[in-house]
């Protein structure tokens, strides 16, 4: 049996934010069994961890395939490993993943289910590109504002920013119309102003940006609340705010949002809470892998 936990990543309550799975390995199990208990678990993201000459390594997998980076997964990651008594809140451990050792740090325990942890991923630069046509004017009919500057990342994500008068909240959307090249992953952004009706609020602070994040390439036609993508764009924010660090918010159907912080040049620190929803076994008979698990 495996332990298995449901984690509400970057939400303040349950049924809110980014469901991750967290699964607990006791031994190294092969690419095609973690793919098929990813796929069974069904959340838009899987992480798996196991203990290895006295580290953690982790992985990701959504339902159709493994990903390089997740950041809500790798929050409910911590927030498990502190639940399951194998982590103490302030002690800094690194988690071993194919994007390279990922730090996290655990806060002392809030209230009930509830949790907060820091974790840092890594960003890349932004690179000025010209907006495809066909994303051009699917914006403008969607949220009646043509992309006021597009950008591409070696992640593979394009971003896109729009006036902050769209109603980016109420967009439907993407998934099905994005061709190839925005496919992996497109961040559709703006400014959220001080003078905001309702301006969303993360961790008792007012969020500076919002954006939607849509990736049907890696079979998340939309993901509720993206780590990976606050990451890759904070850096921007920060110098449009002139400030160290940011609030972001995520407006999906499921919303949620994160402080970022950048700790290094190509580093962000974020900051956010999870609810622990669920928790449980997984019945599993399978060998172990005889390959183990490759990361660098």
């Amino acid at each position: 049996m495996l332990q298995v936990m449901l984690v509400e990543a970057f939400a303040d309550g349950p049924c809110r934010g980014n469901g991750a799975a967290v699964v607990r390995l006791e031994h190294p199990l092969s690419d095609s069994t973690l793919q098929d208990l990813a796929t069974s678990l069904n959340q838009s993201e899987t992480a798996f961890l196991w203990r290895h000459d006295g580290c953690w390594m982790l992985r990701w997998f959504t339902p159709s395939r493994e990903v390089p980076l997740c950041g809500h997964a790798t929050l409910a990651a911590c927030v498990a490993l502190g639940h399951w008594g194998l982590l103490a809140p302030l002690e800094p451990i690194p988690l071993f993943t194919r994007s390279g050792p990922l730090p996290v740090q655990l806060h002392p325990a809030a209230a009930g289910e509830l949790s907060t942890a820091e974790i840092e991923l890594p960003t890349q630069g932004l690179e000025a590109s010209e907006c495809p046509g066909y994303l051009g004017r699917l914006l403008l009919d969607a949220v009646g504002s043509s992309p006021q500057a597009f950008w591409r990342s070696k992640l593979g994500y394009a971003v896109v920013l729009v006036a902050p008068s769209c109603l980016l909240d109420t967009m439907g959307c993407l998934a099905n119309q994005l061709e190839e090249s925005e496919a992996q992953g497109l961040v559709v952004m703006q400014a959220v102003g001080a003078d905001a009706e309702q301006c969303p609020m993360v961790l008792d602070r007012r969020a500076d940006y919002q954006l939607r994040f849509f990736a049907p390439g890696l079979g998340i036609p939309e993901d509720p609340v993206t780590g990976s993508a606050h990451a890759l764009v904070a850096p921007y924010w920060m110098q449009i705010c002139c400030r160290s660090d940011v609030v972001g918010w995520q407006c999906s159907p499921r919303p949620g949002g994160m402080v970022c912080e950048r700790v290094e040049a190509d580093r962000i620190q974020i900051t956010g809470s999870a609810y622990r929803l669920l928790e449980g076994t997984i019945n599993l008979d399978a060998p172990p892998s005889p390959m183990g698990w490759k990361l660098p």
